[in-house]
């Protein structure tokens, strides 16, 4: 994986439903795949932010270490809270993924990264800068609560949360 240093193994979200029940939670929401990978896992990064990406960006300038940066942007419409130059980024220091409850932008430079990204929809509005969001905190998307380090399994079927990497 360029930029990254952790290799997680491929996990299908079915499988681990299918082994883990009840265990696992599944986000009951459709959201659509932007990035140059569908399958991606990792530990979860929580950031909560309403249509400003400042700190989508500095999370995504850390090194990802094979994380998934997930997003509660609220499911807000009015702008995107993710682009090219920031999947770039997300690709070059070894982010696994990111989920956004809220818009990407730049959908055809999204799907030359290799970094999962899925999102509700598109939007062409750069968001806000202000600085504002909460880092490592308790979001809930869909009414799934995901905690900073929760598994984030995802693929063409959904995203699954789990409180540990699933062993199959």
């Amino acid at each position: 994986m360029p930029g990254g240093d952790i290799i997680t193994p491929k996990l299908a979200t079915a499988d681990v439903c299918d082994a883990k029940g009840r265990a696992v939670s599944v986000i009951p929401v459709d959201f659509k795949d932007y990035g140059g990978r569908v399958d991606f896992a990792g530990p979860a990064t929580t950031l909560r932010t309403l249509d400003d990406n400042t700190k989508v960006r500095a999370l995504l300038e850390t090194k990802g270490e094979g994380r998934v940066l997930v997003v509660d942007g609220e499911g807000s419409r009015r702008s995107a809270l993710l682009g090219g130059n920031l999947a770039a980024l997300a690709a070059k220091n070894g982010w696994a993924g990111v989920v956004i409850n809220g818009r990407v932008r730049d959908r055809h430079e999204l799907l030359q990264e290799d970094v999962g990204i899925k999102a509700l929809g598109a939007c062409p509005r750069k968001s806000e800068k202000l600085d504002r969001g909460d880092v490592d905190v308790q979001i809930a998307i869909g009414g799934v609560t995901i905690h900073p380090g929760d598994w984030v399994i995802a693929d063409a079927d959904g995203v699954v949360i789990a409180k540990e990497l699933p062993s199959l």
